[in-house]
């Protein structure tokens, strides 16, 4: 049997006891962070109605939907009517179409777990991965993006990623921006998502896209991608975009966010990036991208998207929400160590004249909430055993042979020290119980 056959599907991966445990306290740090800004929890189905998310995500994303055939006396067909979910936006915009005025308004709510894209596997993209989210629907208010970039920010902070830059712009400055430079309407949507690529090609490539693809005249096109790459792109954008009335409105948008969430997220740590673009379709206002030092591409991102729980036939409510990509996120905070994944007390089996006082020290040990493993292989050597320990990464290990018995002591031998004290079996608890809680 190949041992191809027992390797995970190309683009997902198993997770080992550290590598998780990792994951676990990444996630509840993002999580300790949401709830404190008051986002509430939402969970929904890992798979959704495929024409749910059909056309929510561009040309380019909907080709990446993970489609579920249909089962049963179906299933010769060859058609799907389910899809895993793709992201968390849609989803939400789903609850908030189904339950409408039984949420509070404005539904400020975070959602973690994992979602799935058909992409093509690399260093940093996967096809299934975990996103964790915040959105607030129900308020138009700025304020409601600011939080929601502050909430982000405040996340990253938490994990242990602090070198990173908020990348902000507007899907109204980027209307205008078609406008000004003469794109037809037509085009527009094209055009942006080729836009959108300026963080992976070159200038060059993504102008002869424009082109090639995108039927825009040469010109249009060269002049287009040398200004949002140029140095000054911000100052040409600016003064590009004083003829247009939604270009206007968009740059009075950017500057708000950029206003509210600074001092919050500090001054030095967002900037007007006139060449963001975001791919997606249901973006209307403000839109970001969170990126850091030693990672390309982004870490988060998100903006504004008022229309999205309309077009899926609920009512006509503001919307906006973010993104943290935490399998890059864990990639920047790298392999480190954690005293708390460390088992506190390891416990030998010397003979069958003692493992029954063992397991009762066991028992004791873990409803005093101490992480307390048995050894349950069968060699009795206890050189074989105090390894096992160490593999373990046990704080103490217990040695309780007939000597021991007899004498009426437990032999505690601590594990980074070396040293060992004999100890009472009715003080047993209390002794470890106030090293371990020292030591963590």
């Amino acid at each position: 049997m190949s041992s191809q056959q027992f390797e995970p599907p190309s683009g997902t991966r198993d997770f080992l006891a550290d590598a998780l445990r990792r994951r676990e306290r990444v996630f509840a740090r993002i999580r300790e962070v949401f709830e404190r800004y008051g986002f509430e929890p939402l969970q929904t189905p890992a798979f959704e109605r495929l024409e749910t998310l059909t056309g929510k995500y561009g040309d380019e994303g909907d080709k990446l939907i993970f489609k579920i055939l249909r089962r049963g006396e179906h299933e010769a067909t060859g058609e799907a009517d389910l899809a895993l979910r793709y992201d968390m936006t849609v989803p939400l915009a789903r609850v908030v179409a189904t339950y409408g005025s039984k949420l509070p308004t404005p539904y400020k709510r975070y959602a973690m777990g994992p979602v799935w894209r058909a992409d093509r596997p690399g260093k940093g993209r996967f096809r299934e991965f975990a996103q964790c989210d915040v959105d607030v629907v129900g308020s138009s208010s700025p304020l409601a993006d600011a939080e929601t970039v502050c909430a982000l920010s405040d996340a990253l902070d938490a994990v242990g990623v602090r070198d990173f830059t908020v990348l902000v712009n507007s899907r109204q400055a980027l209307a205008g921006l078609l406008e000004v430079y003469g794109v037809p309407s037509d085009l527009g949507g094209g055009v942006l998502i080729t836009l959108d690529k300026l963080d992976k090609l070159s200038p060059d490539k993504v102008a002869a896209e424009l082109v090639d693809a995108r039927s825009l005249a040469p010109g249009t096109a060269e002049k287009l991608v040398a200004d949002l790459t140029a140095f000054d792109a911000v100052e040409r954008m600016r003064s590009a975009l004083a003829v247009s009335e939604a270009g206007r409105a968009g740059l009075d948008e950017i500057g708000r966010l950029l206003d509210l969430a600074a001092p919050k997220v500090g001054k030095d740590r967002m900037a007007f990036t006139p060449s963001l673009v975001r791919g997606l379709d249901y973006y209307t206002g403000v839109i970001f991208e969170i990126v850091a030092e030693g990672m390309p591409g982004s870490i988060a991102s998100g903006g504004r998207y008022d229309h999205l729980i309309e077009a899926l036939g609920g009512p006509d409510v503001p919307a906006c929400g973010g993104s943290l990509g935490v399998e890059r996120i864990i990639g920047l905070l790298g392999h480190t160590t954690d005293d708390s994944d460390r088992t506190d007390v390891a416990v030998t089996v010397i003979g069958p004249d003692t493992a029954a006082e063992t397991m009762g020290f066991a028992a004791r040990l873990r409803d005093a909430g101490l992480r307390t493993e048995v050894y349950l292989a069968s060699s009795r050597k206890l050189a074989k055993q105090l390894k096992w320990a160490a593999d373990r990464k046990a704080r103490f290990t217990l040695i309780y042979g007939v000597a021991d018995k007899e004498a009426g002591v437990v032999t505690v031998r601590d594990m980074d020290t070396g040293e060992q004290s004999q100890v009472p079996p009715e003080e047993l608890v209390t002794h470890l119980a106030g090293r371990c809680e020292t030591s963590r």
